[in-house]
């Protein structure tokens, strides 16, 4: 499934217009924005992946057009996708993006990106 352009531009956008570091890179068949080397939000399976964390996680289920990310059957605690009715205002993205940047310095980065960014070095743009 190709990625949602638009909704990436807007992503892009609002991390630029923040002055956030990030850098792109192209994983289980989308495309994730990485911030501190960590996954932050990204679009997979034509949805939008928040990392909120454990914390956000029950209260963000509640909110209309949020769903579990599910990785081989099982809910991803932290993890939500988001439809295209929870991200259609710009208010509602930057919420979700906001959400995840709260919990990003608290998130671990994978094993592999502790000592850089991997064997997947050409996969990602920088920002």
């Amino acid at each position: 499934m190709a990625v949602n352009e638009f909704l990436a531009d807007r992503i892009r956008n609002y991390l630029l217009d923040n002055h956030i570091d990030f850098f792109e890179k192209r994983m289980f068949g989308g495309l994730t924005f990485m911030v501190d080397n960590k996954m932050c939000v990204g679009l997979i399976k034509g949805k939008m992946m928040s990392r909120i964390g454990p914390d956000a996680y029950k209260d963000a289920l509640l909110k209309e057009g949020c769903t579990e990310m599910k990785f081989t059957g099982k809910p991803m605690i932290g993890y939500v996708f988001l439809n295209d009715e929870a991200t259609d205002l710009e208010v509602d993205l930057e919420y979700w993006i906001s959400l995840a940047l709260d919990f990003n310095p608290l998130a671990k980065a994978s094993k592999k990106n502790k000592e850089g960014l991997g064997k997947n070095q050409d996969t990602f743009l920088s920002y």
